[in-house]
């Protein structure tokens, strides 16, 4: 099978691309390698999948339907597509939202005909987020609760996808599933995200910045519990009328951002010097995921405690980095 992985430089993309390269797969990863973080991490860890023989790596931006178009072409017995290209970040969305518009929105309509072209596709799985309940207060979020109201453009963009996926499949009959990612985090994350940024900052001895004055919880789910959780629902292709669904992913329990900032201080073997500051705009105090429908549809169960994930988060750190 031929499975396409956009964002596959990406931090989950990159986890993705390896676990289906490991039972088998042929993919064909998309990214376009753009600097919004550190784009050697990015390179590393292309190098890492370019060393089997299964993968193959087209450089292109999802939003561009002619370099899309030839990669979908080039690759017609594809039966998969993980879309997981992304621009990511609700704080950076402020600053320049038309390409989160470009990338998220256009993105995922370019993919979604370039579906279209292709006979034997029996799959497309893309990447929503949790930001997408926006300051609902009812814990914890459910499927079945009503997403109206993002307050942020990232999360909006986010909803705008399911949007159209559905569109999509009841226009064309694509069978696709939408994943609500909730605070992934593991070895080779992302360096805008709170755990890199703890962890580089401590390793420094520079103080981290905590909002909401450390009045915080998140369902921070580890990376390898969402690739599972990714693979199941690419075998399990969505059915009914349409064909479409969305799932939560996340470790269904809530952790307060102290105590998760405590077991990364605990796994470094230093203390955190603490800069406490006000709630950023488009933020929220607390996600929690129910994943009754996800444990009910896809058998999916995560296993990794913060108590497990975070030595080894770090443990990646320390040895990636030399810290």
């Amino acid at each position: 099978m031929t499975v396409i992985v956009t964002g596959a430089a990406g931090f989950i993309g990159f986890h993705v691309a390896q676990a289906l390269l490991a039972r088998g797969e042929r993919v064909v990863g998309i990214d376009n390698l753009n600097d919004y973080y550190d784009v050697s991490l990015k390179e590393a860890r292309l190098a890492l999948l370019q060393k089997n023989p299964n993968f193959s790596f087209a450089k292109a931006d999802i939003s561009d339907r002619d370099a899309i178009f030839a990669v979908i072409d080039d690759n017609s017995d594809t039966t998969g597509i993980v879309h997981l290209a992304a621009q990511a970040g609700v704080r950076y969305s402020r600053e320049n939202p038309y390409v989160y518009i470009q990338a998220n929105v256009m993105g995922q309509v370019v993919m979604l005909e370039a579906a279209r072209r292709l006979k034997g596709l029996k799959h497309f799985v893309y990447a929503s987020s949790s930001s997408v309940y926006g300051a609902n207060t009812e814990m914890p979020f459910s499927i079945d609760q009503r997403v109206e109201k993002p307050i942020s453009l990232y999360a909006a963009t986010k909803r705008a996808d399911e949007l159209i996926s559905y569109t999509y499949a009841h226009l064309y009959g694509i069978p696709q599933t939408g994943l609500r990612f909730f605070t992934v985090y593991g070895p080779w994350g992302r360096p805008d995200m709170a755990p890199m940024l703890f962890a580089s900052a401590i390793s420094k001895g520079e103080p981290i910045r905590v909002f909401n004055n450390g009045e915080m919880a998140r369902d921070f789910t580890y990376i390898d519990d969402i690739v599972d959780g990714v693979l199941r629902a690419l075998d399990r292709p969505a059915t009914g009328e349409p064909p479409h669904v969305v799932y939560n992913l996340g470790n269904q329990r809530s952790e307060r951002l102290m105590d998760f900032i405590a077991a990364i201080e605990g796994a470094m073997g230093s203390k955190a010097e603490i800069n406490f500051e006000p709630m950023q705009p488009g933020d929220v105090p607390v996600t929690y995921a129910d994943i009754d429908a996800t444990q009910a549809a896809l058998g999916y169960e995560p296993r990794t405690p913060i108590s497990e994930g975070v030595p080894k988060f770090v443990a990646w750190y320390k040895s990636h980095y030399g810290a």
